[in-house]
């Protein structure tokens, strides 16, 4: 397929990714993105610092030809360490998997996005407009409005247009407000702040290998590891109510919350209260746009399906529509109409981007409360066993989403909760008998037989 040019507004990690994808195949690219240039600014404030890259990611980048750059800034974490109330308590692991390369990587996003900046950049197909503010896009020829941050000149684009500008998109909003879309924004009544864990002489102060967690039924804090010895920790509260940011106006009272709630974890934040007091509180929620596609622009990533983090799969499910409609342009199927491949794309992909927003919510529960539970524990065993004896077949719902990138979300969606009624039924089973937490031989055989009729 061929065209005047490629125009992507915003350079941020799905829009460097698709640029490399795109000049691959000899298509002219130019990315326009409103911040300095990351390989020479530090990243800005209040952006989430490290992310969680996972088998769909990591599909994408290998399909970019990436994956040996991006390697080196990749830190493995092979499960849930759980942190639960009081310090003396003993952190327990929840392994993500069963398998040796079933593991998460913390990424810095940082790093990531200049390395994808850095082979954007050797490609001679690819020009990169730093400072450079998109303001609007024409949907019928796709041309791109857009200005120079420090000269203020106002320019126009030729060309097909991808909008990669985030969950906060510009273009979304201009193609909203001329009647083109529907937009809905889903936001959570949680935020979050972003607070740091430095090393402790010279090492990790915790578990580098896993992604801790402190989980407290209504809220949490989490924390990922980086390359410095050091972690970033995100604290999840709701805005308001007795345990919400809203009550944590002093000093003194976020002294005390933490100390109350995350004992273990407040000595390990350097200048707690100081950070709290400075660092930005953000916000979370879902967007839903229909459609994507208006003629030749098309939105991709959090301009068209933010969702919130708590499933790890934001940045995923933004590189794996970059791999989507770079496999479907080399199918050729719409030949070099462009505004039949965007339609083509915004069929395909729509039902996985709903399916992952559903679950991304439904994992806030899990992380904050679920893990806590012993019901839920007994049924995240019964799963793994499950799949020891039925790997084709039962496949927990977390492990499809994660390390399943064939899997399409819709259908980890659909499957789990195929696999979660079976799992109910079993449990249903050993109350009724007064068994224990071990399936027997003779649930075991039950559920080999629901599971072949029902999977």
């Amino acid at each position: 397929m061929r065209a005047a040019g490629v125009n992507i507004a915003g350079g941020g990690l799905a829009g460097a990714l698709m640029a490399v994808l795109l000049a691959r195949r000899g298509i002219p690219v130019n990315i326009f993105e409103r911040r300095p240039d990351p390989r020479e600014h530090t990243a800005d404030a209040g952006r989430s610092i490290n992310l969680a890259l996972a088998a769909r990611g990591m599909e994408a980048l290998e399909q970019a030809g990436l994956m040996q750059q991006i390697r080196p800034l990749m830190l493995p974490m092979r499960g849930r360490m759980i942190h639960e109330p009081g310090s003396e308590t003993v952190p327990r692991l929840q392994p993500y998997g069963q398998r040796d390369g079933e593991v998460i990587y913390s990424v810095g996003r940082a790093a990531l996005n200049r390395v994808l900046i850095e082979a954007a950049a050797r490609l001679p197909q690819v020009s990169l407009h730093f400072d450079t503010t998109c303001t609007a896009v024409d949907p019928l020829s796709g041309s791109l409005h857009s200005v120079d941050n420090r000269s203020g000149a106002h320019s126009t684009h030729t060309g097909i247009t991808l909008a990669t500008d985030g969950a906060g998109s510009t273009l979304r909003g201009s193609l909203a407000r001329a009647g083109l879309i529907a937009v809905s924004e889903q936001p959570l009544e949680h935020g979050y702040k972003e607070l740091h864990m430095p090393a402790r002489n010279g090492a990790y102060a915790l578990d580098p290998a896993a992604l801790h967690v402190w989980p407290r039924h209504g809220f949490m804090l989490i924390a990922l590891p980086n390359p410095d010895c050091s972690f970033t920790a995100t604290l999840f509260l709701p805005h308001t109510g007795p345990a919400g940011f809203d009550s944590l106006r002093s000093d003194a009272a976020v002294q005390d919350f933490f100390a109350r709630e995350f004992a273990s974890a407040a000595p390990l934040i350097s200048d707690l209260v100081t950070q709290f007091r400075d660092h930005p509180l953000g916000s979370l929620g879902t967007i839903h746009a229909d459609p994507w596609a208006c003629g030749p622009v098309l939105l991709m990533g959090d301009a068209a399906h933010a969702i919130v983090p708590f499933h790890g799969q934001g940045m995923n499910a933004a590189f794996e529509d970059c791999a989507v409609l770079d496999t479907m342009l080399q199918s050729g199927a719409t030949g070099d109409d462009w505004p039949a491949l965007f339609a083509r794309f915004d069929n395909a992909r729509r039902p996985d981007a709903e399916a992952i927003a559903r679950m991304a919510l439904e994992n806030y529960s899990e992380m904050r409360s679920a893990v806590l539970d012993e019901r839920y524990l007994r049924h995240k065993a019964w799963a793994l066993q499950l799949e020891r004896l039925h790997p084709e077949r039962f496949i927990p719902r977390y492990a499809m989403v994660m390390f399943h990138p064939e899997i399409p979300y819709s259908q980890a969606l659909r499957r789990g909760a195929v696999q979660q009624q079976i799992l109910e039924l079993l449990d249903a089973r050993q109350q009724a008998r007064g068994s224990g937490a071990e399936l027997n031989a003779l649930e075991l055989e039950y559920a080999t037989q629901i599971i072949a009729e029902r999977l």
